[in-house]
């Protein structure tokens, strides 16, 4: 079966109205173009008027912006000077951008480092650039209207590219200002960083501690101790100073080996007795900490009497207070005398085979430890007291030293305590 095809009647368009007609690119062109003519007629004016604009400008600051309010109180005449600057460029670029564009990015750059360095609030000067880019817009939307109110629907056409100015320049206040304030902050620590090792290191000169005061927050007549704190890693050193810190106003120097901190006392504290945290142990981290001296320039040497307690601390680990140590402390600090005392009160123990010798002399240094208790001693040694009165009398026989006289007591203890630290 065949089946007749009905010819397709051809469909007429509809004609196009002037409401529906498509903007051709040259039509977009003309209309950009005349929104350029009013955006720039506007813009002249406001050029012209740029003193009261500027006023307005200041005086929307100073309601809205605490922070502005102090700033033009305390120096009414630079605010103004600095908003007129900004403007000026700003209602430039919308009339030549190509020719004034980097100078308005110069001026805005230099507002944000300005304003960093005198500690106004990012968000404070943010809040200006915006309500500055508010203000020309409206100043602009209104002078046109004034003067040719059919034309202001042009500007619409231009509006975005007058507030991607305006946010480019808020970028670049917020970059110049973020700059500026690490670039402060750096040479902030590296002064403070300055000034506390020079007080650590005794060279700190009298016409700096007033600065030196100021810039640590510590009075500069206070009482101080300084604790050295070293330890294996930087977790086990974290932990360490903050143990040390507890309940403490302390000022951290940090070292490549050793970190000090400078450790105001109270009026009421005891030296001896200060920092209770420290004496809690941590793995791995040994603390030494020194003696009370008066006055922030006497810290040099507390510093120094911290490093001699750092160094009597055992390699696993622990505190020493020097106050605690005074006869060790010395030794440590002569160890040429220490080391000529210990060749002459152990040196007769030569002749003997090193394990023998080395049996005698543990067991005078526990014994001294155990506060002269064979007993105690003993045990700690795992043998009968018997033994270590045996032992014992062998040194003196060997030595021709006795342990009952105190001059020999003396001399026995300082060159065992030289014998220790020379061993580790």
């Amino acid at each position: 079966m065949q089946y007749a095809v009905r010819p397709r009647a051809a469909v007429r368009p509809a004609p196009l109205g002037p409401a529906v007609r498509p903007r051709t690119r040259r039509g977009r062109s003309l209309i950009d173009a005349d929104a350029l003519d009013v955006l720039h007629r506007a813009a002249r004016v406001l050029l012209d008027d740029l003193a009261d604009l500027t006023d307005r400008l200041v005086l929307v600051l100073q309601e809205q912006e605490p922070a502005y309010r102090a700033t033009v109180d305390h120096d009414s005449g630079a605010t103004w000077q600095e908003v007129h600057r900004s403007l000026r460029h700003s209602v430039a670029s919308l009339l030549d951008p190509r020719a004034s564009r980097e100078a308005a990015r110069r001026c805005s750059w230099k507002i944000g480092a300005t304003r960093a360095e005198q500690g106004l609030p990012l968000d404070a000067l943010l809040h200006a650039f915006r309500l500055g880019g508010s203000m020309v817009w409206q100043a602009l939307v209104e002078e046109t209207s004034r003067t040719a109110p059919e034309d202001v629907r042009l500007l619409v056409h231009v509006a975005a590219d007058v507030w991607n100015f305006v946010d480019e320049h808020c970028t670049l206040v917020a970059d110049a200002y973020r700059q500026t304030e690490r670039r402060l902050a750096w040479r902030r620590e590296n002064r403070l960083r300055m000034l506390a090792g020079a007080l650590l290191d005794g060279s700190s000169r009298i016409a700096d501690l007033p600065e030196t005061a100021q810039a640590l927050e510590l009075p500069e007549q206070g009482r101080y101790v300084v604790v050295a704190v070293s330890a294996a890693g930087p977790a086990d050193g974290a932990a360490a100073r903050a143990a040390v810190a507890r309940d403490a106003r302390v000022h951290w120097h940090t070292g490549a080996d050793v970190d000090h901190g400078i450790v105001l006392l109270g009026d009421g504290d005891d030296p001896e007795r200060c920092l209770p945290g420290a004496d809690d142990p941590v793995p791995g981290a040994r603390v030494g900490i020194g003696t009370a001296v008066a006055g922030l320039a006497a810290v040099g040497d507390a510093r120094r009497l911290a490093d001699t307690a750092l160094r009597m601390c055992p390699p696993s680990g622990g505190t020493v207070r020097l106050t605690e140590h005074l006869p060790a402390a010395l030794v440590i600090t002569a160890p040429e005398l220490g080391q000529a005392l210990a060749d002459r009160v152990l040196g007769p123990l030569a002749p003997l085979e090193p394990a023998d010798a080395e049996v005698l002399l543990d067991t005078l240094q526990a014994w001294l430890e155990c506060d002269g208790s064979a007993q105690r001693a003993g045990e700690r040694l795992y043998c009968h007291r018997n033994t270590v009165l045996n032992r014992l009398r062998r040194y003196e026989q060997l030595t021709g030293r006795s342990l009952t006289r105190p001059a020999d007591m003396v001399e026995i203890s300082l060159a065992l305590t030289a014998r220790r630290l020379r061993t580790r």
